[in-house]
């Protein structure tokens, strides 16, 4: 049986890893969402598209270029705790 001090361990330990993967893509949606936005204040456009293309495109960018990251961090934190803790050992 896993004792309590392993199981939120796990769990602190797969938040961690759950907000360091989804950095990467919510700061390319910050920075875009940024950008937009003060560029639509300068020019005096309030188009909705224009707000939402560019950051999709840049959330999709990033998860791109982030994606072998993420896959790594994910696998040897599946390896490392994940498994034993399943297996027993």
């Amino acid at each position: 049986m896993m004792s309590e001090a392993i199981f939120f361990d796990t769990l602190r330990q797969g938040l961690w890893i759950a907000t360091i993967t989804s950095v990467p893509i919510l700061s390319a949606a910050l920075i875009a969402g940024v950008t937009v936005g003060l560029f639509q204040a300068l020019t005096s456009i309030q188009e909705m598209t224009l707000t939402f293309v560019p950051k999709l495109l840049a959330i999709v960018a990033v998860f791109w270029i982030s994606m072998s990251f993420m896959t790594r961090t994910l696998v040897d934190f599946f390896q490392s705790h994940i498994i034993p803790i399943i297996t027993g050992g």
